[in-house]
């Protein structure tokens, strides 16, 4: 492939892409003719991911080994990217990870990775690429967040919540200020998803009793999402049982959330 073939094609940067949603974001843009740039810690998987979607379908994969809680992370991904003569014309925000333990009883620095995981990277990411979409007339970014953006805080994860809202609220708020430049944001809301994370936040034996129902596959998250991008629409709630429980969440009283909320997740919150 020349470099006047891959400079034509677009490209969708993917964080977390060893794994999960964002394995099948990098393979959903792929299929669909983009090029892309995969990001996360794990050389390896993302090497064998990137050979299996360059002989899949005739696409440029970039391979960015990045550990996004370190300070300014973002700064060297995007330099990858530049380096490789290329612009980002799609970014999701997908890496992250879970503590079920409570805030006090995990070191601070592992609090402070999480949040520049899945808080001060995505942001940095957006804000180094808006620029360029800007000037294109066109872009899109999706960002992760959860079902837990619309929960109340409740014992253990105790910054997630949080950080889903903010991830929520600040979709909305880059979808305001920059639809009429051309660029669509989506934050996606999934509950249940067939992925690493319960396994990596030591919670998988519980959550595999979960009730098969309130399970999607990451295909299916991903598949929706870029539908609803592609579309402009700005949160989505991708499964029936999740909008109705977002629908709970928002219309009960909050003292009666925040009560439900908390018997129903004591059992992801071990024992300290």
């Amino acid at each position: 492939m020349n470099a006047e073939t891959s400079r034509r094609r677009r490209l969708a940067l993917i964080t977390g892409a060893s794994a999960g949603l964002g394995a099948a974001f990098a393979a959903a843009y792929a299929a669909r003719g983009l090029d892309v740039a995969l990001v996360a810690r794990r050389a390896d998987r993302l090497e064998a991911l990137a050979a299996k979607l360059v002989a899949a379908h005739g696409i440029e994969a970039l391979v960015i080994p990045a550990d996004l809680a370190a300070w300014e992370a973002h700064e060297g991904v995007l330099r990858a990217v530049s380096e490789a003569g290329r612009g980002v014309d799609v970014l999701v925000n997908n890496a992250g990870f879970g503590i079920p333990q409570s805030f006090g009883a995990v070191p601070w620095s592992r609090q402070r990775d999480f949040l520049m995981t899945m808080a001060v990277a995505p942001c940095g990411l957006a804000h180094g690429v808006i620029p360029g979409m800007v000037e294109r007339g066109e872009g899109s970014i999706v960002n992760i967040a959860s079902l837990a953006a619309f929960s109340p805080g409740v014992a253990g994860n105790s910054l997630y919540p949080g950080v889903k809202g903010l991830m929520l609220t600040f979709s909305q708020s880059l979808a305001a200020e920059y639809r009429a430049k051309g660029l669509k944001v989506t934050a996606v809301c999934p509950g249940f998803t067939k992925t690493e994370f319960a396994d990596k936040a030591g919670i998988q034996a519980v959550i595999d009793k979960e009730p098969r129902l309130l399970w999607q596959t990451a295909e299916a998250v991903v598949e929706a999402t870029i539908r609803a991008n592609e579309r402009g629409q700005v949160v989505l709630v991708p499964g029936w049982h999740n909008k109705v429980a977002v629908g709970l969440m928002r219309g009960l009283p909050p003292p009666m959330v925040r009560a439900i909320i908390g018997a129903g997740s004591a059992k992801y919150h071990p024992a300290d």
